[in-house]
């Protein structure tokens, strides 16, 4: 716990003070009370039923009076937060290497149904769109609350040839941002545009400023592959772009590292899991990579991400809650008091 203004606990000192206060006073009154010749009158100063009782609302009160003190310096706390998440972008891999079975029954199924499993457990407020991508990226289904409408996208996908980890990212940034001018020509190399049309050179981005990476809470993708980059934009100059907006990118691999030969189409490839690059792109946008080597361990990193996107651990201001426990002391101390003793302290 921190506090934003400490100079105030130095008031905290002074508690002390006024226990000894409330010790001389109860002397007082003990010394007056003997002065007394009714029994009665000494049995009420003295009175063991009563000892107890009457210490209580002074010691709500002098708790209260604590609370407070604590409450005007102001404490921070690291609390547990619903996120102000909106839109979360799955970008998926559809790539032929998704059709190897060392992940049951194969990478794709599981990864379908890893998916559907998060999109049943998010909350109804959370708009979520889906990036399908193998030698290019499409969007599947732009940004929805209708969950069915989802699993159907999902449902649909078919392999295709080539991995471009890159255009996935960029084509999902141009998804969070429509009005933003980002398009895949944009991160081409030099001697790619050269050849292009006059009207796709003049294609710019839009200015902007750059944020921490990070930063933008409203959104985040979660791009899934089995494979390495083969085509298409490099995914580290697409993660820097996110990375400029804030955009967190969470990454998990799927399949294993020393790869695996599949055939597909008629011919055979090796494919691995290229878990330095997806770890660097986490890593570039401030977010995470999981790796998944078995349907349940998919279904497992999905839970994570859900409870990762959908609260969050924010430091914030709790001097309210000080101050709500000291109004609770208070108006428990004057209560007691004016039961036991119809009066208020």
């Amino acid at each position: 716990m921190t506090f934003l203004w400490p100079q105030f606990l130095w008031l905290l000192a002074a508690m002390p003070l006024l226990i000894l206060l409330y010790l001389w006073l109860l002397r007082r009154k003990k010394k007056l009370a003997m002065r007394y010749a009714s029994l009665s009158i000494v049995r009420e100063a003295m009175g063991a039923g009563q000892s107890v009782r009457r210490h209580l609302p002074p010691l709500f009160f002098l708790l209260a009076m604590a609370a407070l003190l604590v409450a005007a310096a102001r404490p921070m706390a690291v609390v547990v937060l619903p996120s102000n998440q909106q839109t979360i972008i799955l970008a998926m891999d559809v790539s032929g290497s998704m059709r190897a079975a060392d992940v049951q029954p194969n990478r794709l199924v599981a990864a379908q149904e890893a998916a559907k499993s998060f999109i049943k457990d998010l909350p109804r407020s959370v708009k979520v769109g889906i990036v399908a991508f193998a030698g290019s990226a499409q969007v599947a289904q732009l940004p929805t609350t209708n969950h069915e409408d989802l699993v159907t996208a999902i449902d649909s996908f078919q392999l295709q040839r080539a991995t471009a980890t890159g255009n996935a990212i960029v084509v999902s940034l141009a998804t969070l941002f429509p009005d933003a001018g980002i398009d895949v020509e944009q991160f081409s190399s030099p001697s790619r545009q050269r050849g292009a049309a006059i009207d796709q050179n003049e294609k710019k981005l839009k200015e902007f400023t750059p944020v921490a990476p990070g930063s933008f809470t409203s959104a985040a993708i979660i791009m899934l592959t089995d494979g390495q980059r083969t085509t298409g934009v490099d995914p580290l100059d697409a993660a820097k772009a996110a990375a400029e907006r804030g955009v967190r990118i969470y990454t998990v691999g799927v399949g294993t590292v020393d790869g695996e030969t599949i055939g597909f189409e008629g011919w055979s490839m090796r494919v691995r899991l290229d878990e330095e690059t997806l770890k660097a792109i986490a890593n570039k946008t401030n977010a995470e990579y999981f790796y998944a080597g078995t349907a349940n361990d998919l279904k497992k990193v999905y839970e994570t991400l859900s409870s990762r996107l959908t609260v969050e651990k924010k430091e914030t201001e709790i001097s309210a809650l000080f101050a709500l426990g000291a109004a609770v002391l208070m108006l428990l101390s004057a209560g007691l008091s004016l039961l036991w003793f119809n009066r208020i302290l």
